[in-house]
């Protein structure tokens, strides 16, 4: 079988701030470790890339139970643009034996979440399915739940304005007008603006029966973002509020990095929906990332399609309305080191995720 690494060595942190995504950054190592996670940082040397270019890479580490632990590899690795595309999984399965020696001895497997997608198409479907076999073939096992969205909206920001506004939905252009028409202002600010986010953050919890991190969660993002922006890449974390007569009526966390703005955390009020706020704060990010450089605005999850039935359908309708491009990455594959182990995490984690889909189906 074909050897595509020719070395792999461990490195500081602050090497992987070179990164095109963020969730391979510095930034973000720096930031989950101070929420339980441990991060390492790996140059990856291919044996197909002739440049000398060595690809960083980030992994976390989280305990699992008493004595065991799982690493997590969260969009990565970046593999060169010349990679066979029937090579992908092997060269994953190859990553995970060759980074084994240098993870604890405690670790039950190795959960990918890898960065290559596929365009959203009539053959989706069979292309899906043909992924999912080469995975299967190379020794890995479908994880029982998503760590990061696999199914996203990226709207190109390269073409002017009135260009974007063109592609999106007639009643989402109608939207955003009216929110304007009718006094909604958009401020722009960060961390001092965070309790006024997390109220209502927590009033959207709530009502559709997600999720939420604690308050220290995000203040700590945007301390960090704020001390390690200029550090490599500049990137800039942003809280946009919509406010009509004094009302807080949204919010949205959006990261400015590189190539891409990333709409990270939305929240909104159950009062005056009827304005439209949600529609004219993605506009005015869409704006300001086009306007910082930024060439792509990733919408950061929908379901994997438009069936009515799905819990989140209502996302999805409300960010696929913007105009962009609906992709599908793989999905989170784990690639298990204590079999015994692993079988026994699958089956509790596939139980949580049933609880939490029966959850958000009650709403």
């Amino acid at each position: 079988m074909q050897e595509y690494i020719r070395e792999i060595t461990e490195t500081d942190l602050e090497v992987c701030e070179s990164a095109e995504s963020f969730l391979q950054s510095a930034m973000w190592g720096e930031f989950k470790s101070r929420f339980g996670w441990k991060a390492y940082a790996f140059l990856i040397d291919w044996s197909s890339d002739n440049t000398g270019q060595k690809i960083p890479l980030l992994l976390l580490s989280r305990r699992l139970a008493p004595g065991f632990s799982f690493v997590y590899i969260p969009w990565g690795p970046i593999l060169p643009a010349d990679f066979p595309a029937d090579g992908k999984t092997q060269v994953l399965a190859e990553l995970a034996k060759k980074l084994k020696p240098f993870l604890p001895r405690n670790v039950v497997f190795l959960r990918f979440d890898p960065p290559w997608y596929n365009v959203d198409s009539e053959d989706f479907v069979a292309v899906s399915k043909n992924e999912s076999a080469m995975f299967q073939d190379a020794g890995f096992l479908r994880a029982a739940a998503d760590i990061q969205p696999p199914d996203t909206v990226l709207v190109n920001l390269v073409p002017s304005c009135e260009e974007i506004l063109s592609l999106m939905k007639p009643k989402w252009r109608y939207n955003i007008s009216l929110a304007a028409k009718k006094g909604v202002q958009v401020k722009t600010g960060g961390a001092q603006e965070l309790e006024t986010f997390y109220s209502l953050l927590k009033e959207t919890a709530v009502r559709d029966g997600i999720a939420v991190h604690s308050f220290d969660y995000y203040k700590t993002l945007f301390e960090i973002c704020a001390e390690q922006g200029k550090n490599g890449k500049e990137q800039i974390l942003r809280l946009y509020t919509a406010v009509h007569e004094g009302d807080t009526l949204a919010g949205i966390v959006v990261l400015f990095r590189g190539k891409y703005a990333i709409y990270l955390y939305g929240a909104s009020s159950g009062e005056k929906r009827n304005l439209m706020a949600p529609y004219v704060l993605q506009w005015r990010a869409m704006q300001d990332a086009k306007e910082a450089g930024c060439q792509f605005y990733d919408l950061f999850g929908i379901p994997p399609d438009d069936d009515p039935n799905h819990p989140m359908a209502g996302l999805y309708r409300f960010k696929t309305g913007f105009g962009g491009q609906i992709i599908h990455r793989p999905g989170s594959w784990d690639y298990p080191y204590k079999r015994a182990v692993y079988a026994l995490f699958n089956f509790a984690e596939a139980f949580r995720k049933k609880l939490r889909d029966k959850k958000k189906k009650r709403k």
